[in-house]
């Protein structure tokens, strides 16, 4: 269901019990089913009207320690886990409603989440899900604390994550993590916990935070050994009798081994999906980070929403990735030849829409007489080049495409917005604005060069059998 292309949401409600990590409240959260296009949602139905906190970027408001997301005066901590464990299980909607103000911190981990997911299982809803493959870089970086988060696209429809932490720590040291799809959190992340450094427990507790931490839901680290007496004066600072931790020893000094060597790193990793499944898209693309937490992981996430926005519904204008068609390949398909064949390569070609190429050189016949001196692409040589990326896809949709051929019956809508020169890429993008029927192809055009509009026109066309085979 993780390379579903329609939502999914959960089969029935699943139930947890236990402590806020921070706050150390009790907490019965319930994870229902929900409605397609829901989204994540946080409900406090401890407070009068039960407020709606809607899992969003928008609605982050503390990353000190863990993800905490507030709206209306209602507030719902520690959110990164069990959106990690949904995110990576492909539950698109889903309803999460708590009776206290932070998420059950269970062992530390999203292990015991995703094994209530898998145990009651997903259904399929009919709305499609909504993924965003990264055409271009974003990146983050705070110098201050030397983290740097980048995203680069990848040709794979999926998600890939790597990442370097570095405390400066002798016991811990450089460690990396890296998942290469959302089919293996299970496995490689999902069981990995959070952890702290015995040298940080006062001044969290201080902050008000870890007040339901305990050795059952983290790892914690010593850099140095630490004596029962000031294990004592630890647990008294946290308003703890017993602290469980290990007197006298370096490394990891509570009663549980890792899980991993790097287990540290690949909670790390966890935490960044729990942050990003914030941008409510199924996200595709390679995101490298480097020392990162929740503040990075929020500020990337707010980055990457606001590129989402912004291009989200836009073709992929790439130029630098294999075509799926070359220009051989093209001329089986149409009948056009030197020098009126006006596609060179097809990029992307789904059911509803085709990506193609025009490469404008100075050696293209009709610069010797139309503006030698200034040479400009005709326009109307961009409808016949843009025409004839829609002719791939028509023939596309018939058997034996070479007995049939592509006519212009109506050109709409035609309009130029800047000049195109010998040297320009014309990418044309098509999209149906209609359903074929009887033959009848009616697009959408739109042909850009280094990413700004040039031309557009609507197209209707009719795929005509010319002859019947031999």
């Amino acid at each position: 269901m993780i390379n579903s292309q329609v939502q999914h949401t959960l089969n029935e409600e699943i139930v947890f019990s236990g402590v806020g990590l921070h706050t150390g409240h009790s907490c019965t959260m319930r994870v229902l089913p929900a409605e397609e296009n829901h989204g994540y949602k946080f409900q406090r139905r401890d407070l009068d009207g039960e407020p709606i906190i809607e899992a969003s970027t928008s609605n982050v408001s503390s990353t000190q320690r863990s993800t905490t997301l507030s709206k209306n005066g209602a507030e719902v901590h520690t959110t990164e886990h069990i959106l990690a464990a949904l995110y990576a299980q492909g539950i698109d909607n889903a309803l999460i409603s708590l009776d206290a103000p932070e998420i059950p911190i269970m062992d530390g981990s999203a292990q015991q989440f995703i094994d209530e997911i898998k145990r009651v299982g997903s259904k399929e809803q009919e709305a499609k899900r909504r993924f965003y493959k990264f055409r271009k870089n974003i990146s983050f970086e705070d110098t201050d604390n030397e983290i740097e988060m980048l995203v680069v696209p990848t040709n794979e429809d999926d998600l890939k994550v790597t990442v370097m932490v570095d405390y400066n720590s002798p016991i811990l040291g450089t460690q990396h993590a890296r998942l290469d799809n959302l089919e293996s959190f299970e496995e490689e992340i999902a069981s990995c916990r959070t952890f702290v450094f015995m040298k940080e427990v006062a001044a969290l507790a201080a902050n008000g935070l870890i007040k339901g931490g305990d050795v059952d839901n983290a790892v914690v680290l010593a850099e140095r050994p630490y004596s029962e007496e000031e294990l004592k004066e630890i647990g008294k600072n946290i308003g703890r009798d017993d602290i469980n931790i290990l007197p006298n020893k370096t490394g990891v000094v509570s009663t549980s081994e890792l899980r991993f060597q790097n287990e540290p790193a690949r909670h790390k990793l966890l935490d960044i999906l729990g942050d990003i499944a914030l941008t409510g898209r199924y996200l595709q693309g390679h995101i490298l980070a480097a020392r990162p937490g929740h503040f990075s992981n929020v500020e990337f996430a707010k980055l990457m929403s606001d590129t989402i926005k912004k291009t989200e519904g836009l073709p992929d204008l790439r130029t630098d990735r294999e075509p799926i068609m070359d220009i051989n390949a093209i001329s089986k398909l149409l009948p056009h030849r030197y020098p009126f064949l006006l596609v060179d390569s097809i990029l992307d070609k789904d059911e509803n829409s085709i990506t193609g190429i025009k490469n404008v050189t100075m050696n293209e016949p009709f610069f010797q007489g139309h503006f030698p001196n200034n040479p400009v692409m005709p326009g109307v040589l961009q409808v016949e080049a843009m025409a004839q990326v829609g002719g791939v896809f028509a023939l596309s949709s018939v058997e034996e495409p070479e007995y049939w051929s592509t006519y212009f019956m109506k050109i709409d809508d035609v309009r130029f917005k800047q000049k195109v020169m010998p040297g320009d890429s014309i990418v044309f993008h098509l999209e149906l604005i209609s359903p074929i029927r009887r033959g009848l192809v009616h697009m959408q055009g739109k042909g850009y060069v280094r990413g700004k509009l040039v031309s557009q026109a609507n197209l209707l066309a009719q795929i005509i059998k010319d002859r019947a085979p031999e």
